[in-house]
């Protein structure tokens, strides 16, 4: 587990940019199930890819015209609980953090993995997760 003081200041990149800290497994089960509409969940992490791009990619999809209802954020190696309650609704895909998940209406419809973060700058992601948004966030989705 990760000493607080290394993961607050990630933690609340995040949260300042309006995601809720769903820190605990009751917080991830009400957040998943009880969303009417779109769930925004970030995986974050300590790892440099979470810092140079996936952080700020998420942050860059937002100003797309089209977005998730809602969003929240759990700390892989922090809040060990919430991380497995939140992978357990993102089965078949294996654990990876950071990684992204979009919920519709409690249902799993987009996932984007470490790997899909690596390598990759904050716009390639920010365009990934904005095309995601645009098919399911719309109304009409």
């Amino acid at each position: 587990m990760y000493p607080k003081e290394l993961v607050m200041p990630m933690k609340e990149e995040l949260l300042n940019a309006g995601f809720e800290d769903l820190s605990t497994p009751e917080k991830v089960t009400s957040a998943i199930k009880e969303t009417e509409g779109t769930l925004l969940l970030v995986f974050n992490s300590v790892c440099g890819c979470a810092a140079g791009a996936a952080r700020p990619g998420v942050k860059m999809s937002l100003t797309n015209a089209v977005k998730p209802d809602r969003l929240g954020t759990v700390f892989a190696g922090f809040d060990i609980d919430a991380v497995a309650e939140a992978r357990r609704h993102t089965l078949p895909y294996p654990p990876s953090s950071p990684s992204v998940a979009l919920f519709r209406n409690g249902k799993l419809v987009y996932f984007m993995e470490r790997h899909q973060i690596e390598g990759r700058n904050a716009l390639m992601i920010a365009s990934d997760l904005a095309n995601a948004f645009n098919k399911y966030c719309a109304v009409e989705a």
